[in-house]
């Protein structure tokens, strides 16, 4: 570690990322001098091949964008999702009869939902934190241990001086090493299934219209992007994705073209081919004296529903609220007691969607023949009901429960 007089500031974050750097930049607009500390040179991730997902923005959480001075940067990146349309299928067969279309207009004017890719996100974080008063990058750099000492917590940084602090926030992702470091234990478990993911051009308009199809393997998704570009999210039995990921690119087209059909005409590759492997886990704790989880450090939930990213901002939300009412009361944001009221406010929220994905994924992702009816049964049923499906959209766009004043589109 470089020598010289500690680094001071209110809140540390580990993690640069997009929770990580949100919640920074959240805390530095509300008066909370904070330091983000990234293990990632920010160079880099500003180039297409550092990180090819997209994610979907819910309508909440365009809200918290707009109040933190975001949007305007991210609109002309941003496409909208008018429609989604959800079906049950197989390989060969294709979509099923029973399809349950989720329409914008049933709950309003505005769209669903918008896809943005994240390296556009990741940009538009870096360029806006720039010039913030009071939000300090490091990096590249790491947090390599934390101490508490008395009233405040001293972060040992790779490559830096240490940075002491009121608090630590780890949004270091889902290996989160301070989480670890904290000895705060985990329960989850892997889907033994892995995320395929990659951009496709085709022919025809896809008019903001998200196609999932749910396969035996595991959901299939067809995600609208900017101009007749769409992002593939293929779920396949992890056994099975190595073999399609070797594929040459015309045989791996016409495995996507055999999913979905040619609704959107001739298609090609524009973007190289990603895989992970999914699984889920929760933090058993949020909190601990000086200490916080965020994002995929305290929780990691199937992609099924794309809500991976909004419940990480959605803690950033909370948790920025947190704080700056602890300082306005003239409370320690560090205090355990301060802290308590982020971890009742996130880990049940974050519990319950976890657990609502994963008996989706299970009840769907098989070709058991009594679930087939079932769950063909329940599309027809839920689409033949407006209310209920404006009850779901409404759940997806994280307009239920109680929602942080920064996804209100207010200020913290």
């Amino acid at each position: 570690m470089n020598s010289g007089e500690n680094i001071k500031v209110d809140v540390v974050v580990a993690g640069g990322g997009m929770v990580g750097l949100t919640l920074g930049l959240a805390l530095a607009k509300a008066g909370v001098e904070t330091a983000v500390v990234d293990g990632i040179d920010p160079a880099l991730v500003r180039d297409a091949d550092f990180d090819g997902r997209v994610s979907s923005f819910a309508s909440s959480t365009r809200k918290m964008l707009a109040a933190l001075g975001l949007w305007e940067r991210l609109k002309g990146n941003a496409q909208p999702i008018f429609d989604i349309v959800v079906g049950d299928g197989s390989v060969r067969g294709g979509a099923s009869a029973a399809l349950l279309h989720f329409d914008h207009r049933d709950a309003g004017d505005a769209p669903l939902a918008h896809m943005i890719e994240n390296r556009h996100f990741r940009m538009a974080l870096q360029d806006e934190a720039r010039g913030v008063e009071g939000l300090r990058l490091v990096a590249p750099a790491r947090v390599s241990g934390v101490e508490c000492v008395r009233n405040k917590i001293v972060a040992a940084v790779s490559g830096s001086r240490a940075i002491e602090a009121t608090l630590c926030v780890a949004a270091d992702g889902r290996d989160s090493p301070l989480r670890e470091a904290l000895g705060i234990k985990t329960t989850g478990w892997s889907y033994a299934q892995t995320g395929i993911v990659t951009t496709i051009e085709h022919e025809r308009a896809h008019n903001g219209t998200a196609l999932e199809l749910f396969l035996p393997s595991g959901p299939f998704a067809i995600l609208p992007m900017t101009g007749q570009r769409s992002s593939i999210v293929w779920t396949e039995r992890s056994d099975q994705a190595p073999a399609f990921l070797r594929l040459d690119e015309p045989t791996f087209l016409a495995e996507v073209s055999q999913r979905f059909g040619d609704q959107w005409g001739a298609i090609r590759l524009a973007g190289p081919r990603w895989s992970y492997p999914l699984s889920m886990h929760l933090a058993n704790r949020y909190v601990a004296p000086r200490f916080a989880l965020a994002g995929d450090a305290a929780h990691g939930v199937h992609p099924i529903a794309g809500q991976g990213l909004n419940l990480g901002l959605r803690d950033a939300a909370a948790l920025a609220e947190v704080i700056v009412d602890a300082r306005r009361l003239g409370l320690d944001p560090g205090a355990l007691g301060v802290l308590e009221r982020y971890e009742s406010w996130r880990r049940f929220d974050n519990a319950l969607l976890a657990a609502s994905m994963d008996a989706m994924n299970r009840l769907f992702s098989n070709d058991i023949a009594p679930l087939k009816f079932a769950r063909r049964a329940g599309l027809d049923l839920v689409d033949a009901i407006t209310p209920l499906k404006q009850f779901f959209m409404r759940q997806a766009g994280g307009e239920a429960g109680e929602v942080p004043r920064l996804m209100r589109g207010e200020a913290v």
